[in-house]
């Protein structure tokens, strides 16, 4: 994209009436409200129907509500015509349930990026932005796993697009703050029971609000040049401490690791390391065989080379959020009426 706005675009997000497709509808309408098409692309007609009285078709006629799965590449395929940019947020994500049920992660994790992909490539997309996870960095677990097979076709895609005016990029993030399913929404609702379950006391996680996400994504979407993974610098913070910030007096009862789960989270390993650099408010790591000139891309961005054999997680983070942080941060992004009992 030579300018950075999405005035005139079409636009479509796969997995689109979840937390993050909703947050980046809202931020996107707002800044440029003469986008030409927002595709919302979900299997979940329940989800569907709640979005669109949020953007009702009516105020907002730039928005298509879509229903469709990624595993279908004839349904995809025709969601895409006339589509400029794709955003792939869609994915089978509960770590547990994946591992209970490992071919239907499979199938919408690997096998629909494959689809998008090809069907990316059969029309006339021109940026392909894909949201990654924390746990596809080293992973342990059958999500992770997933999604890092995932970011490897999203990558390699550039390797294959011949002529095509097309780049396709990876976003990779940690737990996003008040999205579906994930633990502080899960924390607030069991404290009414006066009991907060914590598996590990020791465990860490990084900390992104959807505000953060949807930027990184729109700097994916004007910086990349086909090929990179993007790390955002963000906070870490302690499962107890939270548990301290949103109810200091419910009792903590340690309910044990569950299966495929990890103490600590990665987005840098130390094999990543070699292939990472530092753009400032960005880590990226680069393709291992780049469609242009390595050289020229750390000259443009003035980019550093991350340190070798170092691994950015959550336990070693320099960054972290203190209780009374997560008190404010919960305050702002997820509940605004948020008090501590």
């Amino acid at each position: 994209m030579n300018k950075k706005t999405l005035e005139g675009k079409s636009i479509l997000i796969t997995g689109g009436a979840g937390s993050f497709g909703r947050h980046f509808t809202q931020i996107a309408i707002e800044k440029w409200p003469g986008i030409r098409n927002l595709v919302i692309y979900s299997r979940d007609e329940q989800k569907h129907f709640q979005m669109s009285q949020e953007f009702p078709v009516s105020r907002y006629p730039m928005i298509k509500y879509c229903i469709g799965d990624v595993r279908d590449f004839d349904r995809i395929k025709m969601a895409l015509d006339g589509v400029d940019i794709v955003i792939h947020a869609a994915a089978m994500k509960h770590v547990p349930i994946a591992e209970y049920n490992p071919q239907e992660c499979i199938k919408t994790n690997i096998y629909g990026a494959e689809n998008l992909i090809r069907a990316c490539l059969d029309t006339n997309v021109k940026d392909v932005v894909a949201l990654s996870t924390d746990k596809a960095c080293a992973p342990i677990n059958l999500y992770g796993a997933t999604k890092l097979v995932s970011d490897k076709l999203f990558i390699a895609a550039n390797n294959i697009k011949g002529r095509r005016n097309i780049k396709f990029s990876v976003v990779r993030y940690g737990n996003v703050m008040g999205s579906n399913g994930s633990v502080i929404p899960y924390f607030l609702n069991k404290r009414k029971s006066g009991i907060l379950p914590i598996t590990d006391p020791a465990m860490t996680r990084f900390n992104i609000s959807l505000d953060d996400g949807v930027s990184m994504v729109m700097y994916a979407l004007f910086n990349a040049w086909g090929g990179e993974l993007f790390v955002p610098k963000i906070p870490s913070y302690k499962i107890m401490d939270l548990a301290e910030a949103i109810c200091p007096n419910c009792k903590k009862e340690i309910i044990g690791i569950r299966s495929g789960e990890k103490i600590h989270e990665e987005m840098i390993s130390t094999s990543d390391s070699y292939n990472a650099y530092d753009l400032g408010k960005y880590y990226v790591l680069l393709p291992q065989t780049p469609a242009w000139d390595i050289e020229y891309f750390i000259k443009y961005f003035n980019a550093e080379k991350f340190k070798e054999k170092y691994s950015y997680n959550s336990q070693t983070n320099t960054e972290w959020l203190s209780v009374n942080d997560l008190r404010r941060l919960i305050q702002k992004h997820v509940d605004s009426n948020f008090k501590i009992f």
